[in-house]
């Protein structure tokens, strides 16, 4: 176990910002609290008195390396990523330290494999990004179900959500994504990325039980995607949405997220159903728990603590499936009690 036990969070007082402090306190990690708002920070640190609060804007270089000094890790909260990934990514560079982030956009994620793969191997650094529900859980599942096949067919990914109350983080985040692909939609076929721009295809999906068939809405292209498409080797990945989610999502008004328990989580429910095929024969494996935001806390501090530690072999830009051992870290998150997973 490292001794610096120090790890920022940047974009702490965002929705899924809280979760994270609050699961690196609950296991033994001082956070360093920063963001752009001062008010906002000092409200947060009023709920863990002694955390270490610095203020710190992505137009202010100097004000990154004040709040990253002494850290042990940098982890990114802060949304729209299309805005904050990058200068937080060469502020953590200049540290030398590693940088991980919860980016669900993929175009953010698309670019940070582009541009920093090769920075960060020459500067020794890990950069994992995509670390959470989208891009994140999916990899992992994923990777697990590929066990030892070097290829697949095909990998389907269905997103099993009982509903959705999306952040204003996740309303800006969306927002950027449709004008960066001007309404387009991004879809992973025949070994690339395309866009579509006729309607999605709607369908069914037989999850597991209890969630049983649902009506989707497919080619709901997520990080996932992005993160699967750049270790597994497979000509397709397919992705569906449960139809009640996406129209939750396209909500005008929508309320956000509402807490229900102690933990702050909200009511939400979630299954991510990954199935792999190959010629004839077909692995699956999923994962259930409750509430997306609040589970991308422990997939993320899980997987810098590992970092940290020195569990990630090499440096460079690695999705969680490349970085860790797929089913050795889905396990430790079900031993935590944060997921339930059905395995072959």
């Amino acid at each position: 176990m490292t001794s610096n036990q120090t790890v920022a969070v940047f974009g702490a007082y965002g929705h899924t910002g809280r979760f994270v402090v609050s699961e690196l306190v609950r296991r033994g990690w001082r956070p360093i609290i920063s963001g752009r708002d001062a008010s906002k920070l000092n409200a947060l640190g009023a709920a863990y008195p002694g955390l270490d609060i610095r203020p710190a804007s992505v137009d202010d270089p100097d004000s990154l390396d004040r709040a990253l000094a002494g850290a042990a890790a940098v982890i990114n909260c802060a949304g729209p990523f299309a805005s904050t990934s990058a200068p937080v990514i060469e502020a953590a560079l200049r540290a030398r330290i590693p940088y991980l982030d919860v980016a669900a956009e993929l175009e953010a994620n698309l670019d940070t494999f582009k541009h920093y793969a090769e920075r960060a191997r020459e500067a020794g650094v890990v950069i994992v990004p995509g670390m959470a529900f989208f891009g994140g859980l999916g990899d992992l599942l994923a990777t697990a179900a590929m066990g030892d096949w070097t290829a697949a067919d095909e990998i389907s990914i269905a997103y099993g959500l009982s509903s959705w109350k999306p952040t204003l983080g996740t309303r800006a985040a969306g927002q950027v994504s449709r004008q960066r692909r001007e309404g387009r939609r991004l879809v992973f076929t025949k070994g690339q990325m395309v866009f579509r721009t006729d309607a999605a295809p709607v369908g069914e999906w037989q999850f597991p039980a209890p969630l049983g068939t649902q009506p989707v809405i497919g080619e709901f292209t997520m990080a996932d995607t992005v993160t699967i498409a750049r270790h597994l080797k497979t000509p397709e990945i397919r992705s569906y949405m449960t139809a009640v989610a996406v129209k939750d999502l396209l909500e005008p008004d929508a309320s956000p997220p509402v807490a229900v328990d102690e933990n702050g989580r909200s009511a939400q429910t979630f299954l991510v159903d990954v199935v792999v095929r190959s010629g004839g024969n077909e692995r699956r494996v999923s994962a259930s728990g409750q509430d997306i935001y609040a589970i991308s806390a422990p997939l993320v501090v899980e997987a810098v603590s590992r970092v940290v530690n020195g569990l990630v072999h090499g440096t460079g830009v690695f999705t969680a499936g490349e970085a860790f051992d797929a089913r050795d870290f889905l396990e430790s998150l079900r031993h935590q009690e944060h997921l339930a997973l059905e395995t072959p």
